[in-house]
């Protein structure tokens, strides 16, 4: 009975069957998870963005594209380096002995670029899918809790035969934690998901615009 009247989280945890607290056990990883993955794009995505204004202040600082490749070296570290090294690799692996440049160079130096793009776009999305997932099902999760709290109530009810608000509360109350618990999962999840959605658009525009930037300055020069 002293159990039934405790009405702190942990004391209707204790008191749930053992299929509601499964479900509530599994919406607190899912929680647990997602706020994993917040943080952890939250400092990727703030990395990527100060990576991107450094390189971009050294990439237009008029300095040879040559001198800066060669200080990059063949191990870049932040993602517009990698793209940057895609093009300028393969615009060197262009240029046969004798300083003539081999058909095709535009389109092979442009394909490079796209697959190091398409690299940082897929690391740049991973773990959104964790988001997606838990936003769209932890209310649903938290609401066969709910369902199952309460036929465990009802049952209660019956056993007992007695309908008493004392009876009947810590049953449902049990039940709506379960909801709680799957709303408390679910909506930072969805409004992370949205924001790191943009976040991750907006970043990769901007290495695709780079990337048309660089093909333009590259096309220039084989025209000359």
């Amino acid at each position: 009975m002293e159990a039934a009247t405790d009405f702190t989280m942990w004391g209707m945890f204790a008191h749930a069957t053992i299929p509601v607290q499964f479900v509530m056990i599994l919406l607190i990883i899912a929680s647990v998870w997602c706020w994993a993955v917040i943080v952890d794009k939250w400092v990727q995505y703030r990395k990527a963005r100060a990576e991107a204004r450094v390189f971009d202040e050294a990439f237009w600082s008029g300095n040879p594209l040559d001198e800066l490749f060669d200080r990059i070296g063949a191990t870049p570290k932040g993602p517009s380096e990698k793209i940057f090294a895609a093009g300028m690799l393969e615009w060197r692996r262009s240029h046969r002995q004798d300083g003539g440049l081999i058909a095709g160079a535009t389109a092979r130096i442009d394909r490079s670029m796209d697959v190091a793009i398409a690299k940082e776009t897929e690391r740049l999305q991973r773990g959104l899918t964790v988001l997606a997932t838990v936003g769209s099902s932890a209310p649903f999760i938290g609401l066969l809790g709910t369902v199952m709290g309460i036929m465990n109530a009802f049952i209660e009810i019956a056993e007992q035969q007695n309908t008493n608000l004392a009876v009947v509360a810590p049953g449902i109350a049990e039940a709506l934690l379960a909801t709680g618990l799957g709303l408390m999962a679910a909506i930072p999840a969805v409004i992370y998901y949205n924001k790191f959605s943009a976040d991750a658009d907006r970043v990769v525009s901007g290495y695709e615009a780079f990337a048309d930037e660089f093909a333009t300055i590259l096309s220039r020069q084989l025209d000359s």
